[in-house]
């Protein structure tokens, strides 16, 4: 055993000192590389250089030249390699260290959104965090509630402002007025309360599209007063109108409805979702607003809108929000789905300007047009109060209307006239669709102090000759001549002003 240890002993000794004869030999060599050998190059160079001639000089001095400008370039070269490895190795200590700092926060993410989920399910429990204890004779009705996180925050909300909630309208014998006096009475309110001035023709327009279609869009300038209109009704109406601000970017009905997000299994609600789902509470009139609706092209975003109130039983009015239902889903959800009701109306403001799209057929032919190119004047109205009317009372209005002012047989007559020589001249008809919406706006516009023609001439001017807009013109001035004399000879001379202004705005562009 001693000898082994003793034999050992030497061993290390020698390992290490022959390790410290090669880094000796190898600084060695790197010194006479750059130190010793090179004040040898230069001796030598000095004992060379005492029997160079002028031509060897020169000849020196440009080998020397490119010697160092090749050593110059290599270190160059080295140093930035070096960097370029340091640059990039500090780079990606940062990225992992960034990317593990992600992890952490999308975890801490996920735990705050757990946590905000179940306090939200335990104050729609009916209890508050930090309790232990519910007030008496609560505590079977909770337990039969879902205290587990809701996927809809918003319209979870909506539940508990409306949970024993009395909804019912009830009329006081002062609001039981007629259409005319409703008109009248909202002139005056907005004049009076609101400082906004609306002439007759508009509110009777405004009123008979309500009769007419569950989407109406009120275009023309900047300016005019389109979007405080229906801020106007919702107040005189007694329940503010919900005005939704339409984006840009909206492509499709989830930039509008929302959407459920995979990731965080929470649904991404809007203002608009909120809206509509309030009105399920409500038996009042209701008006949601999509201001600046050409922004985005309508006819993606609003489509399936379009095509469900066109339906004519209300019953299948749902609209799809997520494809399954789930506890803790908002209590008017049936299914995944909403069911539209009746009682509520999309108005939609459009500028005509280079900022904005055109608004189709598809939309014009499904909604009632209002045109809004002009201020009203100053009115010195009293001081109105508003209404207190609920949707049922309004929607017999509107068939007392259809029943006392229905269409004319003459009118009828000459309203086929014209849409014959429309569709022989322009190929333009008038559809059974448009037909119909003629039918229920004119009662209800007649109603409300207006003329059957007067009510006829605001119809053809913004459901029929605004098609003209996709005709050429130019090779059409007789046939337009033609259509301004029978609208004479039907209706009576200056009696469709709406009409032939139109036609005289097309006759200036000739």
């Amino acid at each position: 055993m001693v000898e082994f240890a003793r034999y050992y002993i030497n061993f290390i000794r020698e390992f290490f000192a022959n390790i410290g004869e090669f880094f000796k030999n190898l600084f060695g060599a790197f010194a006479d590389l750059l130190f010793n050998g090179v004040i040898n190059y230069f001796r030598n160079f000095i004992n060379a250089s005492s029997e160079f001639t002028l031509l060897d000089w020169v000849m020196a001095f440009i080998v020397i030249l490119i010697n160092v400008a090749f050593f110059t370039f290599i270190a160059l070269k080295l140093y930035q390699l070096i960097r370029r490895y340091v640059k990039f190795s500090k780079a990606e200590i940062e990225k992992d260290e960034l990317l593990e700092e992600i992890t952490f926060l999308n975890q801490k993410t996920i735990e705050l959104i757990d946590e905000k989920n179940k306090i939200l399910a335990l104050k729609v429990g009916g209890t508050s965090v930090g309790s232990e204890s519910f007030e008496h004779g609560q505590d079977d009705e909770i337990k039969e509630d879902y205290l587990g996180p809701s996927r809809f925050v918003k319209l979870i909300q909506v539940d508990r402002e409306y949970e024993n909630t009395v909804t019912a309208i009830h009329m006081r014998d002062e609001d039981m007025i007629s259409l005319k006096e409703l008109v009248k009475r909202f002139i005056n309110f907005s004049a009076s309360k609101l400082g906004l001035f609306y002439d007759r023709k508009i509110i009777s327009a405004f009123f008979s599209g309500m009769a007419t279609s569950k989407t109406m869009i009120l275009e023309g300038i900047s300016g005019t007063g389109k979007t405080s209109l229906p801020y106007a009704m919702g107040k005189y109406f007694g329940r503010d109108s919900n005005i939704i601000a339409v984006q840009p970017s909206w492509r499709d009905r989830a930039e509008m409805v929302g959407y459920l997000n995979e990731f965080t299994k929470r649904f991404n609600e809007t203002d608009f979702l909120k809206a509509m789902y309030e009105t399920t509470y409500r038996d009042d009139v209701c008006f949601i607003v999509l201001d600046e609706m050409n922004l985005a092209r309508v006819e993606y975003y609003f489509a399936e809108f379009l095509s469900l109130l066109e339906m004519p039983d209300p019953d299948v009015w749902w609209v799809d929000v997520v494809p399954d239902t789930q506890p803790g889903d908002p209590k008017n959800l049936k299914n995944g789905k909403i069911l539209l009701p009746q009682n509520v109306w999309f108005v939609g403001t459009a500028n005509k300007d280079d900022s904005t799209f055109t608004i189709t057929d598809k939309v014009y032919d499904r909604a009632t047009p209002i045109e809004i190119n002009a201020k009203a004047a100053y009115i010195d109205a009293p001081q109105t109060e508003g209404v207190t009317i609920s949707f049922d009372y309004l929607q017999e209005l509107f068939r007392q209307a259809g029943h006392d002012h229905a269409m004319t047989l003459k009118a009828l007559e000459n309203l086929e006239k014209l849409d014959a020589f429309i569709t022989t001249r322009f190929k333009v008809t008038f559809g059974n669709r448009i037909m119909k919406q003629i039918r229920a706006f004119v009662p209800v516009y007649i109603a409300c102090g207006g003329s059957e023609y007067e009510a006829l001439d605001y119809m053809v001017a913004r459901k029929i000759l605004r098609k003209f807009e996709s005709l050429n013109l130019p090779f059409l001035q007789n046939e337009i001549n033609e259509l301004s004399s029978l609208l004479d000879r039907l209706f009576g001379r200056n009696v469709f002003v709406e009409c032939q202004a139109y036609l005289s705005n097309i006759k200036k562009q000739f």
